[in-house]
């Protein structure tokens, strides 16, 4: 135990020093504004402190200011919410209510270094659509700390805030410590974004799409830059970054092919949103996010990454030109690996209160329920999984499932019954109901035809998914009957173009996938050394 605790302590100091690495470059003093309230949100507020004092411990350029909400420093600057921390107001207009804990630590850290630096590090296409802002611009996004999306979402809010600090102000508010604001802006689901108080994302976005959202004041999902796109020139494009992606770019590199990876959302795809994966080869057990780090770690020392592009087209030829929100490539084969999406019911209901109440991420938003009374719809191995982690958060939930009998495995399942987690088998959700959002839902007994109300304070998805293929049916790749891209030896019916993993049907397992992955790379790598269409 002795050498275990030697081992913590020394990881510790390594981290304390890395972090002290990176705030040396701090040029400016912090002036940090701490507004708290006893018997209000006591959890957040010593965590607040806590994190103050960790940093003040590894730079002096934080210069900390604590006061009471009653205090008329408060009143004065409009503060109502314990913790609140302001930072720096004479020079920006960023606030943060609540606490850095779990992933919001990522986004503290960028916090002090934008603001202690003076630089945004915006790429020049999103800058120059933040400068056409002209109007003020007053930004919330509401984060939680069990969410992998958040940093992204809330860093471009940041950004922009310190590009143009007379244009745009910031308030990242977190959901668990600030109940009363999630529920006023229905933000039920995270990351979302406001300005002026007008929803401009659902989600995390790229940096184009962030401020061409706030510019528009409305959700924006592609970008085209003013500019001509950068064209760059390869042997293999991998649209999609989740573990066939990724594993493909690492056997293409190893081939000695010039393969880039796209992906126009998070790496890692559904994996970054399961909460465990279990008996991945050599891991026993693992968080998702942390498998999708190790993951893209390793890729990245072998192939370049592209993150937060959409491929808008695909011209085939020699060579093929696939064009993104952002360049131009010019590629001898493409790889479709861009998997599936989760699947919706497509019940009354369901659309209205998407992130107010209907959820399809445990993770993200399972926090937010705590002590709440929620119904998860599926019967597979993710349905199985999320359950069990809602109930570990301290979520009521009971799982509905349209037939007799999970799809689970039986280990799975005994966990459930192990839980005494309910299940509602042969019944279905057939609406979802609620004012501003979900307090019941419709349940129908498919073995009885008996159909009743059931009070709910959330509804979970996980009942399958959807391949993404929109790109695929637009270039003219055949599909299965099923609706994925129909393949055979990873080839498509056109040559030179390429698919694998979900996308292409089959066993919805992480390991397939980078299997799939591995070979489809193996697969191009043979065909471009001898082009099967030339002969």
């Amino acid at each position: 135990m002795n050498q275990a605790h030697d081992i913590d302590e020394a990881q510790m100091r390594q981290v304390q020093m890395e972090l002290t690495r990176i705030l040396s470059g701090l040029k400016h003093e912090i002036p940090v504004f701490l507004f708290t309230q006893v018997g209000k949100n006591d959890v957040f507020n010593d965590a607040a402190r806590q994190a103050l004092r960790f940093f003040r411990q590894l730079t002096d350029k934080i210069v900390l200011r604590e006061f009471d909400l009653t205090h008329e420093k408060a009143r004065q600057m409009g503060i109502d919410h314990s913790p609140t921390l302001v930072f720096d107001p004479d020079r920006y207009n960023v606030r943060w209510l609540g606490a850095p804990l779990g992933e919001e630590g990522r986004i503290f850290l960028e916090v002090l270094l934008r603001i202690g630096t003076g630089k945004s590090d915006l790429n020049e296409a999103a800058m120059a659509v933040l400068k056409k802002i002209d109007q003020p611009r007053q930004v919330k996004v509401f984060v939680s700390a069990s969410c992998p999306y958040c940093p992204q979402q809330a860093l471009n809010a940041l950004k922009a805030a310190v590009a143009r600090p007379e244009v745009v102000s910031l308030e990242i508010i977190d959901i668990q410590a600030n109940a009363d604001l999630a529920d006023q802006y229905g933000a039920h689901s995270v990351p979302q974004t406001f300005a002026n108080d007008v929803l401009t994302a659902m989600g995390a976005q790229t940096e184009e799409l962030f401020m061409t959202s706030l510019d528009k004041m409305a959700q924006q999902t592609i970008f085209i830059p003013e500019s001509d796109a950068e064209e760059v020139e390869c042997q293999l494009v991998i649209i999609g970054g989740g573990p066939a992606g990724l594993t493909a770019g690492i056997y293409a590199a190893r081939s000695g092919l010039k393969s880039v990876v796209v992906e126009k959302g998070v790496l890692g795809g559904q994996v970054a949103l399961t909460p465990v994966v279990e008996n991945y080869p050599g891991m026993k057990e693992v968080g998702g996010k942390t498998l999708v780090d190790i993951m893209v770690t390793h890729a990245l020392e072998y192939v370049q990454i592209f993150p937060g592009e959409e491929v808008v087209d695909i011209i085939p030829g020699e060579p093929h030109i696939v064009q993104t929100s952002r360049r131009k490539f010019k590629t001898q084969a493409v790889l479709f690996s861009t998997g599936a999406s989760h699947r919706h019911l497509g019940v009354p209901g369901e659309q209205r209160f998407s992130g107010r109440g209907v959820s399809y991420c445990a993770t993200c938003d399972g926090p937010l329920f705590k002590g709440k009374r929620v119904f998860l719809v599926g019967g597979g191995n993710s349905a199985a999984t999320e359950a069990l982690y809602l109930k570990n958060v301290g979520v009521d939930v009971t799982l509905v499932h349209r037939r007799d009998r999970l799809k689970a495995q039986d280990v799975l399942v005994k966990q459930l019954i192990d839980n005494q987690i309910p299940i509602l088998f042969n019944t279905e959700v057939t609406e979802i109901r609620g004012e501003n959002r979900v307090s019941e839902v419709i349940l129908l007994n498919n073995a009885t035809g008996q159909t009743g109300a059931q009070a709910a304070d959330g509804v979970f998805m996980a009942i399958g998914y959807d391949p993404a293929v929109d790109l695929a049916k637009k270039v003219g790749l055949e599909l299965t009957q099923d609706g994925f891209i129909k393949q055979d030896r990873f080839r498509t019916n056109i040559p030179g173009i390429y698919a694998a993993g979900d996308v292409t049907g089959g066993f919805k397992q992480i390991v397939t996938a980078a299997g799939y992955g591995s070979e489809a790379a193996l697969a191009v790598f043979e065909d471009i050394i001898d082009p099967y269409w030339k002969k």
